[in-house]
């Protein structure tokens, strides 16, 4: 008897990264789809399209909101993400393995079942009022956006720059939402004190690319503008080419460039593609789905810069690659930074100002 194929990957969900739900890495049961023929005709019948799938939120009470970070690649010590998962949907994203450790799939689920850690702000205050803690600048939004659009909701990144801010605190926002203009009243102040530093990710000035490839992210143009907001308030601002993707968005490189420094931009920042664990598949799977043409040469050029595998996870090079392909990145973005004069800055954050919360403010915090 012959066997019933396989139905062909799913297609794309308007307004998501992935359509597919892949089992992660921990996974005990394996799955594996097969068309007997009894879904067709009740397909058939059903009237119209299945909803798209909805985000969920759940709320989770941490017990410490500052990780620590010992990685000598990555230019901090103290990270704070308010979410796990990221509705951006961001097909490249190196933070979709994470949710494997909730049993949860780095594919669909990462971008739609959400984890709010809504007493984030009350942690900070205990943890920044210890004895020991020595103060150095906290990264907000490292793993996944500290601003995605449940955060106009939730408002818990608001709330941890309010701690951040009261006692003089210095930090760090990676975004690529247009959203961090609306706490300009906490940054700028911030950033006249020396103590806060914005980067915004621009991927693409492609809108269309943009779209499929970070569905639920700001579309080029806002990035571009909230660079500019947040110049004009005084904040320096970087903008990371994160990641460049051979074949895809490498051409834009330059003219990335141009519309940062032409918008305010006081730096410029990127990492190539990488693919760790479960990443590889779903972008794989993105690559066939959106630019067959090119799916194979762009892997080929990954496999050059990463020693032949889909992600090396060597410090010296997992963020930058290495190899010819990646030296001639290196050196484009570094020449095209110079032409613009945004190759010379460097800020360094003040620590000096911080004074601890009140320990009886951050002893409330618990009850």
């Amino acid at each position: 008897m012959a066997l019933v194929p396989v139905p062909p990957t799913p297609a794309p969900i308007k307004g998501r990264g992935t359509p597919l739900r892949i089992a992660h890495r921990f996974e005990r049961d394996l799955r594996e789809a097969v068309d007997d023929g009894w879904e067709a005709p009740r397909l058939e019948a059903a009237a119209g399209e299945p909803p798209p799938p909805a985000t969920t939120v759940t709320e989770e009470h941490v017990k410490s909101i500052l990780a620590r970070n010992d990685s000598p690649d990555v230019p901090f010590e103290l990270s704070i993400n308010p979410y796990r998962g990221c509705e951006h949907g961001c097909s490249y994203c190196f933070a979709r393995p994470t949710h494997s450790y909730l049993n949860l799939s780095p594919g669909l689920d990462f971008e739609t079942r959400l984890i709010a850690k809504v007493n984030a702000a009350e942690r900070l205050r205990v943890e920044l009022a210890r004895p020991s803690y020595k103060a150095s600048p906290i990264n907000i939004g490292s793993a996944t956006d500290a601003y995605q659009p449940i955060e106009r909701r939730l408002r818990i990144t608001r709330a941890v720059l309010e701690v951040l801010t009261a006692c003089e605190h210095p930090f760090t926002i990676v975004t690529k939402s247009a959203g961090v203009e609306r706490d300009l009243d906490l940054i700028a102040p911030a950033a006249r004190r020396r103590q806060a530093l914005v980067f915004i990710s621009i991927t693409t000035l492609d809108s269309n690319l943009s779209r499929r490839l970070e569905p639920r992210a700001a579309a080029p143009q806002r990035r571009l503008q909230a660079v500019a907001r947040l110049a004009a308030a005084g904040v320096p601002v970087g903008v990371n080419i994160a990641p460049i993707i051979p074949f895809v968005n490498e051409p834009e490189i330059e003219r990335i460039v141009e519309a940062a420094a032409a918008a305010g931009a006081r730096s410029i920042h990127y990492t190539v593609l990488r693919l760790p664990w479960e990443v590889a598949p779903l972008f794989r799977q993105w690559l066939e789905q959106h630019v067959p043409d090119r799916a194979a040469r762009v892997l080929a050029r990954v496999h050059d810069m990463r020693g032949g595998k889909d992600y090396d996870a060597d410090f010296a090079t997992r963020m930058k690659g290495s190899g010819p392909w990646a030296e001639l990145i290196r050196q484009r973005v570094r020449k095209a930074a110079a032409r613009h004069g945004l190759d010379g800055e460097r800020f360094a954050l003040e620590v000096s100002r911080f004074r601890p919360p009140a320990a009886e403010a951050a002893q409330q915090a618990l009850f």
